[in-house]
């Protein structure tokens, strides 16, 4: 250090010179093993500051590109700065503003009361939706706006003086608001760039000064925020001071603040003074003292959560509406840790999975694909893209990053074993069968795709059965095995299989297709009531709008195929009945080839409608009001027989129930003697 002392009580003016003394290369990276990561990792540069004080009030900063030459000259200098007089060699002055804060939204509510009030982001909207939602006395008057919007730009037809006005009444920041009705224009809110087209800015709707805690603060921070909006910038003026000494330049800058104007009600900004001594071009002075001190740059430090709102915004990662949650999630999930001063740390979790991620080659770590599916969804909500298409392509993308995911999954086992322990290694008959499962039926219910899933120990499930509702030594809790494997539960739930073609039926393959009266697919269901049909399966209209009954396991009639067969009763008809026709509709006699329904009146030739793969297709059916039809179906165009040659025959007859044991009829396998 190279110095004349000053006196302790003298606040002298320094001029500083910066110099790198060295650039980082590769050697410098720190090792990295289990207890330090790249997350952990930065690179330190050292630098010489040459400092030059002046009077007592001035830090004069010397700014240079030329490090690695201005050693030398700078320790040569530094001598000569304490014998040499220094020539100030420009003096500029000019106006200086600092803008008022843009109207708030939702992101710039979250991050300044993360930042300003120390309240993360989910307590904040927690809050700013109680004000909200809750209004206040007895006229219901919302204290804020809608807290949830994109828009910072206040509307036209917004009036604001109203708003302000009732804010003038507060012992706070009363007088301020005054000031911004008296003034020129009235309230003059400095206006963003982004509008949602549904909601304002947020701001305060109503006065109060009864709320308590947080609540409180969130309030007051809306409230001034708002007020400092509609206001006007600070002004101040700003002194740049340049000087020369032993060739080298150095400058200084000073300000002095003409009008606070927003700053007097915004304590959450500041703007502080700086004052200079009048100096003139071309004067010279005697340098109080020159030192030089020795410094090292610092690592950036870990985000907090406004920094990281800040980021995601910027990446598309999110809405205003979901930020919160998304932060919530990854500190639940324990991916992230919290330090004292409430900075984002990683934990071993989170790291393990990023490079787990990032070794796929995927990078799912990054935000590029959602912020790609966020981007298309604005597109759709703006009407530019078609939601189907989006849908469709980002199902397939995500998709097939799933099932390459699902393939490489044992790096993140590699990824995370630093941290975690090494991976439990499971027999191959132990491993889930992970292959994308192929959608086999629609769900009657939503009409999504219904898929099957395959349970790790097979087909095995555990029963709970009500108290009397199977045999007395049957077990109210019993595990079996659905597939057709254990006797005892097919004989209690009386199992069918697709396969099997129950009660003697034939049985239908998937390509079969059972239509109902409207010409569109039937609806398979099971009989719940107690009687001697329970637990049969028969096929019913899906939409209710017609009378078509069918019973599953009755078998193919005369070799037509189940989409020619029209439905042999009326729901309304007992099942044992003797039926007119099962498959092809009587014709009456002498050739004429009129079809007659069951009820053997002519039947009526009519068209399909409803979109779908039979519209315009030409079918027979009852003649009779809707509500007295006797069920009747037929194709106009299949398997229609000559005319004159009727079809009937009486439904065949059921064959009892057998025990599984001794073949016996009149018992099951569960109650008989014999086991």
């Amino acid at each position: 250090m190279l110095t004349n002392k000053l006196p302790e009580n003298c606040k002298a003016t320094v001029f500083s010179l910066q110099i790198k003394t060295k650039n980082p290369t590769s050697s410098d990276l720190p090792s990295i093993n289990n207890d330090q990561n790249l997350f952990n990792c930065s690179l330190y540069s050292n630098f010489l500051s040459l400092s030059l004080l002046h009077h007592c009030c001035i830090i004069l900063v010397a700014e240079t590109r030329h490090a690695n030459k201005l050693i030398q000259r700078c320790v040569s200098a530094a001598p000569a700065a304490n014998t040499t007089h220094s020539t100030v060699t420009s003096v500029t002055s000019k106006p200086k503003s600092k803008w008022r804060p843009l109207p708030l939204d939702t992101v710039e509510l979250e991050k300044l009361a993360s930042r300003k009030l120390r309240i993360n982001a989910k307590e904040t909207m927690k809050i700013a939706e109680k004000l909200y939602t809750r209004g206040w006395g007895p006229s219901g008057v919302l204290l804020i706006s809608y807290p949830r919007t994109e828009t910072n730009i206040f509307p036209a037809n917004l009036p604001l003086a109203p708003l302000v006005e009732q804010q003038a009444q507060s012992p706070e920041w009363g007088t301020f608001a005054q000031r911004v009705l008296d003034q020129p224009g009235g309230p003059n809110p400095r206006q963003g760039k982004n509008s949602d087209q549904a909601h304002p800015p947020i701001h305060p709707t109503k006065y109060t000064n009864t709320l308590q805690g947080n609540e409180a603060r969130v309030y007051e921070f809306i409230v001034r925020h708002f007020l400092a909006c509609v206001s006007q910038d600070a002004l101040g003026h700003e002194t740049v001071v340049e000087i020369e000494i032993a060739r080298e330049k150095f400058s200084t800058s000073g300000l002095m603040i003409i009008a606070r104007n927003y700053l007097d009600v915004y304590p959450y900004e500041r703007w502080s003074t700086k004052l200079l001594p009048v100096y003139e071009q071309g004067s010279q002075f005697q340098p109080s003292a020159i030192e030089m001190v020795d410094g090292q740059t610092s690592p950036p430090q870990l985000l907090t959560e406004a920094d990281l709102i800040s980021l995601m915004e910027k990446h598309g990662i999110g809405t205003d509406a979901t930020h919160a949650e998304h932060i919530e999630t990854i500190k639940s999930r324990m991916y992230v840790g919290l330090t004292a001063d409430q900075r984002f740390l990683p934990g071993e979790l989170g790291m393990g999975l990023v490079e787990g991620y990032n070794s796929m080659g995927y990078e799912m770590s990054k935000p590029n694909l959602r912020a790609e599916l966020e981007a298309d969804l604005k597109l759709v909500s703006e009407g530019r893209k078609d939601k189907r298409s989006v849908l469709q392509h980002h199902i397939q993308k995500y998709k097939a990053v799933f099932i390459e995911s699902v393939r490489k999954a044992k790096k993140l086992d590699e990824a995370l074993s630093p941290y975690l322990g090494a991976a439990l290694e499971l027999p191959d008959a132990e491993q889930l069968d992970m292959e994308v499962p192929l959608p086999v039926r629609k769900c009657p219910n939503c009409g999504r795709d219904m898929v099957l899933k395959k349970k790790r120990e097979g087909n095995r499930l555990k029963f709970k059965f009500r108290r009397g509702s199977v045999p007395p030594m049957m077990p109210l809790e019993f595990v079996g095995c659905i597939g057709g494997c254990d006797e005892t539960l097919r004989e209690v739930l009386d199992l069918k299989y697709l396969g099997g073609g129950g009660r003697g039926g034939e049985g239908r393959t998937s390509s079969d297709v059972i239509v109902c009266n409207c010409g569109q697919d039937a609806l398979l269901l099971t009989v719940r009531k107690d009687g001697l049909n329970q637990g049969r399966q028969f096929y019913k209209c899906n939409s209710g709008a017609c009378n078509f009954f069918l019973w599953a396991d009755q078998p193919n009639q005369q070799g037509a195929p189940p989409q020619s067969r029209g439905p042999p009763l009326s729901a309304h008809r007992s099942p044992q009945a003797p039926r007119a026709s099962l498959g092809f509709g009587n014709t009456s006699g002498g050739g004429r080839g009129h079809t007659v329904c069951n009820c053997n009146d002519n039947a009526v030739t009519r068209t399909v409608q409803k979109d779908g793969p039979n519209k315009g297709r030409m079918f027979h059916t009852c003649g009779k009001p809707r509500d007295q039809q006797c069920g009747f179906f037929q194709w106009a165009d299949e398997n229609v027989p000559p005319p004159g040659k009727a079809h009937t025959r009486a439904p065949a007859a059921r064959k009892p129930r057998t025990c599984g044991i001794c073949h016996m009829p009149g018992h099951t396998r569960v109650t008989c003697p014999q086991r």
